[in-house]
């Protein structure tokens, strides 16, 4: 039986040159033109045999194989792999993990290990940048085990250097990888291919890699089904010419011009019919083509293309397609659980908003490894409900985090009357980050604000030879030993005893609001005089009220201040048993 061309998915770690990588495979500059050179979106690209043969020459020779080539997918991160589902588990058959040989193993690295791990993926290592080592002579598009001859000994030892660390990385994460030309089993050992995307050198050496896998390991896995065709929708946009059209992967079975398909949505799955299929040149990328697509009649697994419908009012980027008999087939069930966004929510949380599934599902994996709950989510633009019901709860959860999406004119009016902090990016994790600058800040404003209601738990001592004033006010030299003082709070000594309020604070010619705990300065005190209620040594504590003790334990105070609330507690206690409960 014939057999299709795997599907092999890049992942790695942000600008690794997961990107770089396939415009060099292809000849293309895709990454020059997305937001922030970053890949935002699933792209496909067809890499022909023949292309492979071209390239790999001085490799193989006269050599032939009976796959027809591959078909790259370019993720913008793990996370797309894990929303990209075909068979209840990955879309991809084979994957390439690119490493930066300068920075080795980092945590999208380790995720992506991690759910390789989990869908069984057989993979390769691109190890990336070799051009960066000193003293290294490139030639375009030199298989690596040419190239190796070409350098000097003190390169090759700065080379097996960085390769030997990376492979102790990897044997951390229980993964054992070997430079592909020394492996004698790949079913054990993880194949590392030293590359440039760059400069070339050494991709002839990884396609020939998953080719030779493919071949050797995939090939009862990668069999023609005849059966219908099913498939992933990547993207839904306008085409000039076309109208709306859906990119998609075509990852079994047959599709043509005609058939009855079923598309995800939200909700029922939609049924309509194909208008047409149009198919990428090889080596051209399905998202940001160079030609023109060639119009086909019919197509085979495993393809990226696009393909125009009856009707496609609903469907969502990230969903399945299948072809189906007609609206009543028992298969549009299996759609619709297909179709089902899989995210974990909390009664208390932020609203986050996507263009598709795919990166709706990213963003949502983005939050939950930085501990941020969700409480709502949905596909598309930012509108007035979503801004409505952000409002919902905890002013802290009044937030809307959008990716690669727009804010509608109802929304922005709604932002300002229900206070929402709304915030869009097309890079996901900027996106975050720039969430979680936002919520240190709101925690120091908050923290402000807080310390300015009531007083928070501080003390002080009295300095020696530091009475500059015995009375009205009494002016003594402090060191703050817990918390800040400032002024306006009263004051209790350690018997309890009300020893006046702050009036002033200063340090030098300077007036401070204020002072910190470390800090040395000279103190105005109402209502003691110095030698009598106060004296030098004196350990003195802020006064507190009882009804804001238990406020005070949620809010965000030091450890030292934490002691001197449990000391202030003591003192109160001592005259009311009761005192802050």
């Amino acid at each position: 039986m014939a057999i299709r061309q795997p599907v092999v998915s890049v992942l790695g770690h942000v600008d690794h040159g997961k990107t770089k990588l396939l415009d060099r495979i292809r000849g293309t500059s895709v990454q020059a033109r997305e937001a922030g050179l970053i890949t935002q979106h699933i792209g496909a690209t067809e890499v022909p045999i023949e292309h492979i043969y071209k390239v790999c020459a001085l490799l193989i020779g006269k050599k032939k194989f009976d796959v027809p080539g591959l078909l790259f997918i370019d993720t913008p991160g793990h996370h797309s792999f894990v929303t990209l589902r075909a068979r209840g588990g990955s879309l991809a058959d084979l994957a390439v993990l690119v490493i930066d040989i300068r920075e080795g193993i980092k945590p999208q690295t380790i995720e992506s290990i991690r759910i390789l791990r989990q869908y069984k993926t057989p993979f390769v290592i691109a190890m990336n940048k070799i051009d960066t080592i000193q003293g290294w002579i490139p030639v375009d598009g030199r298989p690596f085990v040419l190239a190796e001859k070409a350098q000097q000994q003190h390169t090759l030892d700065a080379l097996n250097e960085k390769m030997y660390n990376i492979i102790a990385q990897l044997s951390e994460q229980n993964i054992f990888a070997d430079r592909y030309d020394r492996i004698d089993d790949f079913t054990k050992t993880v194949a590392l291919v030293p590359i440039s995307a760059k400069e070339g050198e050494g991709i002839p050496d990884l396609l020939l890699v998953l080719i030779g896998l493919a071949q050797r390991f995939l090939e009862q896995q990668l069999e023609k089904g005849e059966g219908p065709g099913k498939g992933t929708i990547l993207e839904i946009k306008e085409e000039k010419g076309l109208g709306k059209t859906m990119d998609v992967i075509l990852y079994s079975g047959t599709l043509s011009r005609g058939d009855i398909v079923a598309l995800g949505t939200s909700g029922a799955p939609l049924v309509t019919k194909i208008k047409a299929i149009l198919k990428p040149k090889p080596l051209d990328e399905i998202r940001d083509p160079r030609d023109r697509f060639d119009s086909v009649k019919e197509l085979h697994a495993a393809a990226g293309v696009k393909i125009a419908t009856q009707n496609m009012e609903g469907a969502i980027a990230g969903a399945p397609f299948m072809v189906v008999k007609g609206p009543n087939d028992p298969l549009l069930k299996e759609l619709k659980e297909d179709s089902a966004i899989k995210i974990e929510t909390a009664e208390k949380g932020i609203t986050v908003k996507a263009d598709a599934i795919g990166s709706l599902e990213a963003l949502a994996f983005e939050t939950k490894a930085a501990g941020i709950p969700i409480r709502k989510y949905s596909v598309g633009d930012i509108t007035r409900r979503d801004v409505v019901e952000a409002a919902y709860g905890d002013k802290a959860n009044h937030v809307v985090l959008g990716f690669n999406v727009s804010i509608t004119k109802d929304a922005e009016v709604e932002i300002h009357n229900h206070d929402v902090k709304v915030m869009t990016n097309q890079i996901v994790y900027k996106l975050i980050e720039e969430y979680q600058e936002w919520v240190e800040e709101s925690k120091k404003k908050t923290d402000t604000d807080k310390r300015s209601e009531f007083s928070f738990p501080a003390k002080f001592k009295v300095l020696p030879n530091c009475i500059f004033r015995a009375s009205h006010p009494a002016i003594v030299g402090v060191r703050v030993l817990a918390g800040r003082i400032r002024i306006g709070q009263r004051l209790i000594g350690a018997d309890g005893r009300d020893l006046g309020k702050i009036k002033s604070i200063h340090t030098g010619e300077d007036t401070l609001k204020e002072a910190k705990q470390g800090e040395e300065v000279a103190v105005g005190i109402d209502g003691v005089t110095a030698g009598r209620q106060i004296n030098e040594e004196d350990i003195v504590y802020v006064d507190l009220i009882g009804s804001a003790v238990k406020q005070l334990a949620t809010l965000d105070i030091t450890e030292d201040e934490k002691l001197v609330l449990q000391e202030t507690i003591e003192i109160k206690r001592k005259e009311d048993n009761f005192w802050g409960m």
